[in-house]
């Protein structure tokens, strides 16, 4: 499994005030950010082991340097199809806080674009509808060459006690059915 290390965490923030970092890339043909503070690194799409009765966005585990890591498909998590595994699908490991710990969690994108640098004065409000996704999972919008960028909110779209919720629904589904 090949990876790519991001080297930009200590400060995230671009040599400019007022601006930060955010890796951009593709899901179903949308652009979506996410700063990369939270990023862990890039790694290839593979050795992915399936677990009985999660939810269908749950689309699996790896072994990372002896941990297990969740992999959440972005795509079904924001309620369309599962994501169709390319050449350039990747898995992206970021670094989630609940509860004052800290857990990894990979997440299945079509393909990383580039770490791009957003001016606060040029990240608009989220708007409440339009994006396709749950207006809870944007941040904002991020204007980049005259077009938007979708910035999510992490915090909400991986939330640790939302995944567990659904999970263990899951779970109660698969066992109220035989």
């Amino acid at each position: 499994m090949k990876s790519a290390v991001l080297h930009a965490k200590p400060g995230a923030e671009s040599a400019q005030p007022g601006v930060s970092q955010y890796l951009t890339f593709v899901l179903g043909g949308e652009t979506y950010a996410v700063g990369i503070l939270r990023i862990k690194e890039i790694i290839e799409y593979g050795a992915l082991t399936s677990v009985p009765m999660m939810p269908s966005f749950i689309r699996g585990v790896i072994n990372l340097r002896g941990a297990v890591v969740p992999v959440v498909d972005l795509q079904a998590r924001f309620g369309k199809t599962s994501t169709q595994v390319a050449r350039r699908t990747c898995i992206v490991i970021l670094e989630i806080e609940s509860n004052g710990e800290s857990q990894d969690i990979g997440v299945l994108v079509d393909a990383v674009n580039a770490v791009l640098d957003i001016a606060e004065a040029d990240i608009e409000p989220p708007p409440s509808f339009g994006t396709g996704i749950r207006p809870d999972f944007v941040e904002g919008m991020g204007k980049i060459d005259g077009r938007f960028v979708i910035i999510l909110d992490l915090s909400r779209v991986l939330s640790i006690d939302e995944l567990a919720r659904l999970a263990s629904a899951s779970q109660q589904e698969c066992e109220s059915a035989f």
